[in-house]
Parts: C-alpha cells; structure tokens; sequence
C-alpha cells in the first residue's frame, strides 16, 4: 500500500510532539517514560533488558535512568553481579506513572473517537506484526 509508511510517520511524529507537552510537566519527554513504563510492566530490569526492548543502545538508556534518577524517579538496586545495574521504580516513580498513564489514557481515548472498536482493535493488533517483519527483515541481512 503505497504511501502508509509516510502516513505512519507523520502520525508517528504528531503524536510523540502531543506525548512530550503532556508529561513535560514532569520534566519527562517520551523517551523517559518508555524507561519507566518498561520498568512498571516488567519489574525492576536491567539496562540491557530495557536496551533490547527499545533496540537502543545501552549508552542511550544509561542516560535516560541517570536523568530518571536525578528526578528521583528510579533507583538502582543491587543485583547478583556488581557490574549489572537493575532499575526499579521509586515511590515518586509509581505516583508519576499512575498520573501520566492516566493522562495518556485519556489523550488514547480522545484520538480514537469516532474510530470504530473494531478497527482500534486491527490497529492495535497490525502495528507489533509490522514491527515484527521488519526486525524480521533485519535479521536476514545480516546472515
């Protein structure tokens, strides 16, 4: 379908734009937020668990938990190994997630108005299955 990857990036850019006004009251920006809502889902993790999740690199997100740390939203914990670093959510942490996902719930429900439940569903459902095949994809030109 010619013309859905430039349909999928605009909207894509729109809506990290929207993403970053909202939680920048929490002097966050939606990379800092994919961190902690990493971190809510899965536990206290380790950088490379939340590096591969996101397929960044670790230097990347080693930054974003030292940013996520002076707001005092994660802590690090120790680990079974000096060296590992594993990333747990504050009590200032759990209170910021609950009022940013409350609020990007109400912006998720307020862009799907009018937008049938059944097509939310396909939506919801196709986007992984895109990423899939391009990581797919990526895999076979490295062989």
């Amino acid at each position: 379908m010619e013309g859905f990857f430039q349909r999928y990036l605009s909207l894509y850019r729109s809506l990290i734009t929207t993403l970053n006004e909202l939680l920048s009251t929490y002097e966050l920006s939606y990379s800092l937020w994919q961190v902690i809502f990493y971190i809510k889902n899965n536990g206290p993790s380790t950088l490379v668990d939340i590096s591969n999740k996101y397929n960044v690199e670790k230097p990347t997100i080693t930054r974003r938990v030292h940013r996520l740390e002076e707001l005092q939203i994660v802590k690090q914990i120790p680990g079974k190994d000096r060296r590992e670093k594993i990333i747990q959510l504050t009590e200032l942490g759990e209170k910021i997630y609950l009022e940013c996902r409350k609020k990007i719930n109400d912006l998720e429900n307020s862009v799907m108005e009018g937008i049938k439940k059944e097509e939310q569903k396909a939506a919801f459902h196709i986007l992984p299955k895109i990423q899939e095949n391009l990581l797919i994809r990526e895999g076979n030109k490295s062989e």
